[in-house]
C-alpha cells in the first residue's frame, strides 16, 4: 500500500446504479451476507488510508469515536492505534462476535434504532457501511449523539480495474458462468459510477439538518495483489457472497487463470472517498 494523499476536489457525477443507490439501505439480505465468512472478510478486505484516519481525528474536537456498521473491526483498530477510544455498532451478530474476539467493544443493533444511553461522541465514522443506513434517520441519529463540532465521516474504497485486467476478468466470468447474478462482468467500480452513492450521502446530511455543508475528501493509494490474494478476497464481493459453491468455484478457477496470464499479479489503484460534515452547535 502506498502512502495516501488527501484531495478535496469533487469528481464528476454520472447516473449508473441510481436505482440501487436509492434503495441500498433497504437491501438487508445483501448487507448481512458479508458475515457468512467473517474471518475471510477481515483477512482480505483492505484497511483505510492512515492519512484519512489522521485527517478525521485532526478535524474533530476529541478522540471518542463511534464506528457505525463496524463489521469485523478494521477501522476500529485503526482509530484505536491512533489513540482514540472506540465503540462499534454492528447489526450482524457474526461480524460483531468476530470483532469482540479481537478485544473490540461492539454493541449489536442497527444504527438508526440503537440506544446510545446518553453517550456522546466526537466522531461518528462509517467505513463501507453508510449506504446500508437510512440516509435521513442515520444522520438524525448522528446529530443526536455528536458533540458540537463533532464530525460525521462516511467513507468507501473505490477501485478501477486497469483495462487489461478488467477485460481478462470479464472474459473469465463469462466463460465460467454465462448466465449469472453478476451479469458476466467482473466486479469493480469507477468513481463516476460511485458518485451517486456519495451524492446520496451528502444530500441526506443536508436534508436531515444539524450539520455544516458536507465536504468530499479523496485519498489515492494502490495495492499489488498476487493470484492467491485476489482469489481469497473475491468471494467477499457483493453478489458473490451469496453464490452457491458450484457457481463460485468456476469463477475462481477462470479468474485465477486470467491472473496467471497477467504474470501472476497485478496492481490495483484505489481511491478512498469520504463524505463528511461537522455538527453545528
Amino acid at each position: 500500500m502506498t502512502t495516501s494523499t488527501p484531495d478535496s476536489g469533487r469528481t464528476s457525477m454520472s447516473a449508473p446504479g441510481n436505482a440501487h443507490v436509492a434503495n441500498s439501505h433497504r437491501q438487508r439480505e445483501m448487507a448481512e451476507s458479508f458475515g457468512v465468512d467473517a474471518e475471510r472478510y477481515d483477512r482480505t478486505r483492505p484497511a483505510y488510508p492512515d492519512a484519512l484516519i489522521d485527517q478525521i481525528i485532526a478535524t474533530s474536537p476529541g478522540r471518542d469515536v463511534l464506528d457505525v456498521g463496524c463489521g469485523t473491526g478494521t477501522a476500529m483498530r485503526q482509530f484505536l492505534s491512533a489513540g482514540c477510544t472506540v465503540l462499534g455498532v454492528e447489526p450482524d451478530p457474526r461480524m460483531a462476535a468476530f470483532a469482540r474476539r479481537g478485544g473490540l467493544d461492539v454493541e449489536e443493533g442497527t444504527f438508526e434504532t440503537w440506544d446510545p444511553a446518553g453517550r456522546t461522541f466526537d466522531v461518528v465514522a462509517a467505513g463501507t457501511a453508510w449506504h446500508w443506513i437510512d440516509p435521513i434517520a442515520g444522520v438524525t441519529q448522528a446529530a443526536r449523539i455528536l458533540r458540537p463540532g463533532g464530525r460525521l465521516a462516511a467513507f468507501w474504497h473505490v477501485y478501477q480495474l486497469p483495462a487489461e485486467v478488467f477485460e481478462s476478468f470479464t472474459a473469465a466470468f463469462r466463460q465460467a458462468l454465462p448466465v449469472s447474478p453478476v451479469n458476466g462482468q467482473a466486479p469493480g467500480q469507477s468513481l463516476d459510477a460511485y458518485q451517486p452513492l456519495l451524492t446520496k450521502a451528502a444530500n441526506g446530511i443536508r436534508e436531515a439538518g444539524g450539520f455544516a455543508e458536507p465536504e468530499q475528501w479523496r485519498h489515492d493509494w494502490e495495492r499489488t495483489y498476487t493470484r492467491d490474494e485476489w482469489l481469497d478476497q473475491l468471494p467477499t464481493s457483493g453478489t458473490l457472497t451469496r453464490l452457491p459453491r458450484e457457481e463460485l468455484e468456476p469463477i475462481l478457477d477462470a479468474v485465477g487463470a486470467a491472473i496467471d496470464a497477467l504474470g501472476g499479479r497485478f496492481t490495483l489503484p484505489y481511491a478512498t472517498m469520504t463524505v463528511t460534515a461537522t455538527r453545528l452547535s
